[in-house]
């Protein structure tokens, strides 16, 4: 009996998969859009994780366990304050390499962190992360997106977060 049924299921699957031939004719001249990442966006993620992950953890179990906020709300900041890639990487690449308080975008961050401590990467390397950051998309912690919509319930702008307020 256990063999008439996978009999019958497979040739099911034979048949339907052979009288598709419609489906599979007009599927031949649809070109097929792959994800490629490019050996510089690879360099950039690869950068990313090595360097930047070890403070900005995508693994973290709540926002009161990080040591620093997760990249993903740094870029969100970044492309709020800065749409075109050239101006983003520049005004990203201008932070990490020399991080001082006039130029932080996340003041409530800084406020809840302190300032980034310089490191020692280069130029190259921070504009390739910086890249990758522009035009992927980056993991989140589970928790992150309640957290935002509890701390910017108006979307992001001054003074919104918890970190503006003298709580």
């Amino acid at each position: 009996m256990k063999s008439n049924i996978l009999v019958i299921v497979i040739m099911a699957i034979f048949i339907i998969s052979c009288n598709d031939k419609k489906v599979t004719s007009k599927l031949k001249n649809t070109p097929i859009v792959e994800n490629v990442i490019t050996n510089d966006q690879q360099e950039g993620y690869t950068l990313l994780k090595n360097n930047c992950y070890a403070c900005h953890s995508v693994i973290s179990k709540s926002h009161d366990e990080i040591i620093a906020p997760p990249l993903v709300a740094v870029k969100r900041r970044y492309k709020t304050m800065y749409s075109s890639k050239e101006d983003f990487i520049e005004a990203w690449t201008d932070w990490t390499l020399d991080p001082t308080g006039g130029k932080a975008l996340m003041r409530g961050a800084v406020k809840q962190f302190n300032i980034m401590p310089k490191q020692p990467f280069n130029k190259e390397e921070v504009i390739k992360i910086a890249e990758y950051v522009f035009e992927n998309e980056l993991e989140a912690p589970e928790w992150f997106a309640k957290h935002f919509e509890e701390e910017h319930p108006n979307g992001m702008g001054k003074g919104q977060g918890r970190g503006m307020r003298n709580n």
